[in-house]
């Protein structure tokens, strides 16, 4: 995977602020020569770059609800419950998790009973055992990542 450098991080931080600009006007904005900055662009987008639809608001799609719902599994039978787990439509992301649960879904529903019927299809799921879950009842630190990009890049230790 391609590590982003400080010059890398002067262009995300010029993106996040306004990410339509243009690749000429980054130039200019951080001294740097249109092809230099055309050429992170192509590297980023390979490697740095999350996917479009990380950007859209579930609640614009009728999804006002968000949980996050810890999942108890057998653990021989991972796999195939992450597999089951993809196909809810519901379930934006989830993660594996070291301590008393095995997976993080963050989940999105219409209203609390959408969301039981979401939580039914997990449960369901042959080898999870039990699901623990927990509205969201306010975003209090939105995502960012401009404090990484404005402390700049960390090698490992």
């Amino acid at each position: 995977m391609h590590s982003v450098d400080a010059t890398d991080a002067r262009i995300l931080r010029a993106l996040a602020t306004d990410p339509r600009r243009t690749v000429v006007a980054l130039a200019q904005e951080l001294g740097l020569s249109r092809n230099t900055v055309q050429a992170r662009l192509a590297r980023l987008e390979q490697h740095a770059f999350l996917p479009f639809d990380r950007r859209i608001n579930p609640t614009s799609l009728g999804y006002p609800l968000l949980a996050f719902i810890t999942v108890h599994v057998q653990q021989r039978r991972l796999a195939d419950i992450t597999e089951e787990i993809a196909r809810i439509p519901e379930v934006l992301e989830g993660h594996g998790l070291t301590g008393t649960a095995d997976l993080l879904l963050r989940v999105v529903a219409v209203d609390a009973e959408d969301l039981f019927r979401i939580h039914g299809k997990i449960l369901a799921i042959e080898g999870v055992d039990r699901t623990d879950t927990a509205l969201a009842m306010g975003e209090l630190i939105p995502f960012r990542m401009d404090p990484l990009l404005e402390r700049g890049p960390r090698t490992a230790n």
